[in-house]
């Protein structure tokens, strides 16, 4: 006989491998044949040993402060009036206590949206059933900017929320079977800012998954003015609010209140001048640090995003830091998170704001606010020395 097993065998093997994947609670995943870009961070393809180049010198890496060309191409000029305010009501939520809700102060916009939640292999999905056209401008610019993501939703995909994303291990691409109904493929992933929705899909889906109508309000104002009782109020007995711009509520920190910082660096020709330019500006940061910091985020600027988090240009800052830290670099009168001659000395300002200019555990601390990981803090520190050991 054969040594290969019996078709009776691969089976019972199988189904043994099934079931220990449902009483673990895990999540059932059936690959798609192709895999889709993530709207906010580019596919990197993979180079053959053969194909592969020695990466330039610093010296040789000549800065561009032109953004990603890709970024909002296509889009139809959307201007995002991101929501401050989520509420779930108790049922579908009627027109006169739209109308209400409109008029209450500092209230701009108001858009009541269907709501409900799926299962996959017992994992709980929150998710909002919108229409693409009239959803497009609740959400952040570079989410609004993206074609993709809208498509996606008009075909009936799925676009999930970058934490979800990697909260619950999801994968790009691929189908995912809701308990008791269709299969959902991941079509896109992006930073939606809707604290607990996992993600969206469009109305007519929701309507066919069973989702309740009109129980999902957003409200859109000037941040930090919309009142939370008076939503609350208008919903009734039985309503969740939850408040997306709770850092304009509450009294900011000393280091948020400090004035941006004016940091001149010139325009050097090279990525390795400046960074030794940048790190002049925090006394005891050594430039490797910078530099290596700049490798890992971009590859010196050759891969700026934005990322799968929304993380933008060279130093991959995210939006609401490089708002407090962002510098003018090169003395034109502009911040601009694109431009490394501004992203660079804005990761030294950010770096030695959280003390990085003290070496050792404080300078391995700071560069943990960089990136939380300390698998990262130990990826920069040993490209760092090996600047420092290439460029002594």
């Amino acid at each position: 006989m054969s040594g290969l097993p019996s078709f009776r065998a691969v089976m019972l093997m199988v189904i043994a491998v099934l079931a220990v994947t449902a009483a673990a609670g895990g999540v059932v995943v059936i690959m798609g044949d192709n895999l889709v870009r993530t709207v906010q961070e580019p596919v990197r393809r993979q180079v053959s040993p053969r194909q592969s180049q020695p990466a330039p010198r610093l010296d040789q890496l000549v800065p561009t402060a032109e953004p990603v060309k890709e970024f909002g191409k296509g889009g139809p000029g959307v201007t995002s009036t991101p929501p401050r305010v989520l509420a779930i009501a108790a049922g579908t939520v009627p027109k006169s206590t739209r109308f209400a809700l409109g008029a209450l102060k500092h209230v701009q916009k108001v858009i009541v949206v269907d709501a409900g939640a799926v299962k996959v292999s017992g994992t709980g999905l929150n998710l909002l059933a919108v229409d693409p056209a009239d959803f497009r401008s609740w959400t952040p610019q570079p989410v609004a900017d993206q074609p993709a993501v809208w498509s996606a939703l008009a075909r009936g995909e799925l676009v999930a929320d970058a934490g979800s994303m990697r909260k619950f291990g999801m994968i790009l691409g691929a189908m995912y079977q809701v308990d008791g109904g269709p299969r959902l493929r991941v079509a896109a992933s992006a930073t939606l800012g809707l604290t607990g929705v996992d993600g969206l899909v469009s109305a007519d889906l929701g309507k066919a998954l069973g989702f309740a109508p009109g129980v999902a309000v957003l409200l859109h104002g000037k941040p930090g003015t919309i009142s939370e009782a008076g939503v609350r109020k208008l919903l009734g007995k039985g309503s969740q609010v939850v408040v997306l711009d709770a850092a304009h509520r509450t009294a900011k920190q000393p280091q948020q209140q400090k004035p941006r910082t004016t940091v001149n660096v010139g325009r050097p020709g090279s990525y390795l001048d400046l960074y030794r330019a940048a790190a002049t500006r925090c006394p005891g940061l050594s430039w490797t640090v910078l530099a290596a910091i700049g490798q890992v985020e971009s590859g010196h600027g050759r891969n700026n995003g934005p990322s799968s988090a929304g993380a933008l240009g060279p130093m991959q800052f995210m939006p609401s830091t490089w708002k407090h830290y962002g510098v003018d670099g090169d003395g034109d009168g502009k911040t601009d998170i694109w431009s490394p001659y501004d992203a660079v000395p804005g990761a030294a300002n950010y770096l030695c704001a959280n003390g990085a200019g003290q070496g050792g555990e404080k300078l391995r601390k700071a560069i943990w606010f960089y990136n939380h990981s300390w698998d990262y803090v130990n990826k920069v520190m040993g490209i760092a020395e090996a600047y420092a050991r290439t460029y002594a």
